[in-house]
């Protein structure tokens, strides 16, 4: 077995969260917070349920006008979620019920 040099625990984690399967699965657990940080308190108060499942974002909303507004705006806010979230094409589509 190869010996190298040690290194600080905090640069081993830290290397471990940028790899990329590492990273998605963290950004995937965060989506609902990330949501919520996305469409604003307003939206988010009336946001009962956010899954993911393989790139969709169903997002369960109980306002039609607040669900209305967020169907018109589905694709920047996919755009602004992957930002967010620091993983590109996380969420490639939102289906807003």
């Amino acid at each position: 077995m190869r010996r190298t040099d040690p290194k600080p625990v905090g640069e081993l984690l830290d290397q471990l969260f940028k790899s990329p399967d590492i990273a998605r699965k963290i950004a995937e657990g965060g989506l609902p917070d990330t949501w919520r940080r996305v469409v604003g308190p307003v939206a988010a108060e009336h946001t009962r349920h956010v899954r993911y499942v393989k790139g969709t974002l169903y997002v369960h909303v109980t306002s039609a006008v607040i669900r209305t507004e967020l169907m018109m705006r589905r694709d920047a806010l996919a755009r602004a979620i992957n930002a967010e979230s620091g993983v590109e094409g996380l969420v490639r589509q939102i289906i807003v019920q």
